[in-house]
């Protein structure tokens, strides 16, 4: 259920015995959760010098846990996405860096030397230059591994934090995560027909799937993502986020109760009457199918096909492969997807075509592209107007 969170880089202590897990699957590191509220482990970390232990996330392994724990002197919260894994490790406050299936950056063994961290891969997928140790998960010894990264950290806390002056942004974050179909129910206290009703008020103009990756290829870190949002938000467009882009805008604070000041009037008094943001984070780029629960629910309970809904995705600054599933889930289940930057397929112009024509005729939508937040919002905006007027609300 929704809980506040806390996120960015100002989470971090140098004064404690910091592991950090990264990757995919939370696996890892809730065991590591479960095995630092050890009383004796947490003794043996003061005994070494350090206030404590504690478990922090990183990208989609942090945004699992995230989405489903509490915050507290154990688990510490989210420090951002992958392109917050350099710029954490030079705080000088990682201990452990422990890095499950994808988005490790390969080249991250001059950073552990300089910043004072222990590299571990913890998946047998995940191997790089200058990382010596290996602990794959496996089910029925992960208790013992998390012990394992524990024990390594405390080692590395007493040479690190001798020898490594810290250097942490003042910034931390409050967020409201663990979002779900049921949880949007019962904000609504449990009837469809309250969301239906704020839709046809056009206090909530539509709603839109926000989950991707990042990157730098069509700007500056988050800007499409976070400055999409923005504008969406300020059109009475309710988003619904996964990804690191749901990780950028949890940062950026469009997931806390306070940007309902940054929405428009509409928006702005439902957040205000549900006690809800603007940004309702879902969870990682592998929750779509969580995400679309929620638009099937919509559809059904107003007999129209998913098609026909003022409902819309986008997946600005996306980047790898899951995103590409993700884009190809939304155009099947009849959903309106904005993508940037432009998919490396234009040497393929049938497949073009297909995408960006033909495509509406088979499941009734089709790819929009644009780079610029502000175009993006236009072509949104239009897309869930004309949808609206078709359903007559």
């Amino acid at each position: 259920m929704p809980h506040e969170v806390e996120v960015d880089l100002g989470i971090m202590d140098p004064d404690y015995v910091n592991i950090v897990f990264n990757g995919h699957e939370p696996w890892v590191g809730v065991a590591t959760i479960l095995a630092a509220r050890d009383p004796q482990v947490q003794a043996q970390a003061r005994e070494a010098g350090a206030r404590g232990v504690r478990v922090t996330g990183s990208i989609e392994s942090g945004q699992e846990v995230l989405q489903r724990f509490a915050i507290d002197e154990v688990f510490r919260g989210l420090t951002g996405n992958w392109l917050t894994i350099e710029p954490l490790l030079a705080t000088g406050t990682v201990d452990v860096f422990a890095m499950d299936e994808n988005c490790s950056p390969p080249w991250l063994a001059p950073y552990a030397e300089k910043y004072g961290v222990t590299l571990v891969c913890v998946y047998d997928l995940v191997r790089m230059p200058g990382v010596e140790k290996h602990l794959d998960y496996k089910p029925t010894e992960v208790a013992g591994q998390a012990r394992e990264l524990i024990r390594l950290g405390i080692e590395n806390f007493k040479e690190r934090h001798s020898r490594i002056m810290p250097r942490v942004p003042r910034r931390m974050q409050k967020a409201i995560a663990g979002f779900s179909t049921e949880a949007v129910l019962k904000a609504l206290g449990g009837r469809l027909d309250s969301l239906v009703d704020v839709l046809k008020a056009g206090k909530i103009k539509g709603v839109v799937g926000l989950v991707n990756c990042t990157t730098i290829s069509t700007g500056l870190h988050d800007y499409m993502t976070v400055g999409l949002a923005r504008e969406l938000n300020r059109r009475n467009i309710l988003i619904v986020s996964g990804g690191c882009g749901n990780h950028a805008l949890e940062v950026a604070g469009l997931a806390s109760l306070e940007a309902a000041e940054q929405a428009w009037e509409g928006l702005r008094e439902i957040c205000w009457s549900l006690n809800i943001p603007p940004v309702l984070s879902f969870g990682t780029c592998t929750d779509t199918g969580r995400i679309s629960m929620l638009v099937t629910a919509v559809a059904n309970h107003l007999g129209e096909d998913t098609s026909a809904l003022p409902v819309a995705v986008t997946a600005p600054q996306y980047l790898e492969q899951k995103a590409t599933i993700d884009g190809l889930f939304a155009l099947a289940f009849g959903l309106y997807t904005h993508l940037s930057p432009t998919p490396p397929v234009t040497g393929g112009p049938d497949l073009v075509k297909l995408l960006t024509e033909d495509l509406e005729g088979i499941t009734g939508k089709k790819v929009a592209l644009g780079d610029d937040p502000v175009q993006a919002a236009n072509g949104i905006e239009e897309h869930i107007n004309k949808k609206r007027a078709a359903l007559g609300i």
